[in-house]
């Protein structure tokens, strides 16, 4: 479905405008984000005097419309996607300020590249390198952080890494991973799920009659975290992200996403079998720019009976030297074997930086 400007009206100024990337209304105020993340309020006589009651009753009847929706008292809630939008629109009878509007533009682009990530820091070359030849081993990636750090960025970036013959199933309720539309020349399968009709769980159980290589969940979120870590154990490589501050709660976040406490003590160990990679992103203020940046790199294993996370980057920065005895001294033993299987004999030294 596309919305035009005629949908938009006075809104169409942050629309077109390639530097925004949210547009909040909060039933008073419109608050925009930019490409660096920074948030600061719209003009404010251009809002009073354009953005009215009015106009947003009549974009909020024309979104409806457009998705053959009800919204009211009973339907609080009104969502719309088009290729490159997503809008959500929360009603006055459960928003306290008023009828409240968001708008998040998921263009299928991917924001990082090599030349960026190493020039504004957001990773060392060696640690870039490190986390390259993670995918090309075929790991297992959890990239986590606080809401609007640039989660699902980072995992699209690395993802473009993913060999062109390796099928790909993107599973989304929001489509934000573009895959596709980011790698035309690769074979992938997008799934979107309907929370009525075809359930997170659902998909990834479908997913795996579709012959998959890899399986990416835009965000684990509840129950379904369960069949992804199934869908792993069988062979399946994947990525996904998670809302956490420290690579280390990650097993922690996960199981406590599980229906119930045995299922939570029979996939602990599962946990760390499945994972390979976890990756904490942060932002950080410099001057009036907000800067994004690999924080924290750690990997998860379970030998002889002990589940382990192993730190490899914390603050920025490797904690070791990239010498081979370092790699052998620190990295746990089956990640070592998984990057010697597809000839990575340096980690830290990629061909294709």
């Amino acid at each position: 479905m596309k919305f035009g400007q005629e949908y938009f009206g006075p809104l169409w100024r942050y629309i077109e405008d390639e530097k925004i990337t949210d547009i909040d209304y909060n039933g008073s105020q419109v608050w925009l984000t930019d490409v660096y993340n920074r948030r600061f309020l719209a003009d404010e006589n251009y809002v009073s005097r354009y953005i009215n009651s009015q106009f947003i009753e009549q974009f909020t009847q024309r979104i409806a419309n457009a998705v053959s929706r009800q919204f009211n008292k009973a339907n609080p809630e009104l969502e719309a996607e088009t290729p490159d939008l997503r809008v959500t629109i929360i009603h006055e009878s459960v928003s306290r300020q008023g009828r409240t509007i968001c708008i998040r533009k998921t263009p299928p682009i991917i924001r990082l590249n090599i030349k960026d990530i190493l020039e504004k820091k957001y990773c060392t070359k060696e640690i870039l390198s490190l986390l390259i030849n993670c995918v090309d081993s075929k790991m297992n990636f959890l990239f986590a952080g606080e809401p609007g750090v640039g989660k699902t960025e980072c995992l699209k970036f690395f993802s473009n890494f993913i060999p062109e013959n390796e099928r790909v199933i993107t599973i989304e309720d929001t489509l934000e991973l573009r895959y596709s539309k980011t790698n035309p020349q690769k074979d992938c399968v997008e799934l979107k799920v309907d929370f009525n009709k075809f359930t997170y769980s659902d998909a990834l159980k479908a997913s795996l009659r579709l012959n998959p290589k890899w399986i990416m969940l835009s965000e684990a979120r509840s129950k379904e975290v369960k069949y992804l870590l199934e869908s792993w154990s069988t062979g399946v490589r994947g990525m996904t992200t998670l809302h956490t501050s420290d690579v280390r709660n990650i097993p922690d976040r996960i199981l406590n996403m599980l229906e119930n406490r045995v299922d939570a003590d029979r996939l602990e160990n599962d946990v760390y079998q499945a994972l390979d990679v976890g990756i904490l992103i942060r932002q950080k203020n410099i001057g009036d720019k907000i800067y994004r940046y690999i924080d924290q790199v750690c990997f998860f294993t379970r030998e002889n009976g002990v589940n382990s996370i192993i730190m490899v980057v914390k603050n920025g920065e490797l904690l070791f030297d990239f010498s081979k005895d370092q790699i052998s001294k620190f990295f746990p033993r089956t990640i070592i074997q998984k990057l010697e299987k597809y000839n990575v004999n340096n980690p830290f030294s990629c061909k294709k930086i």
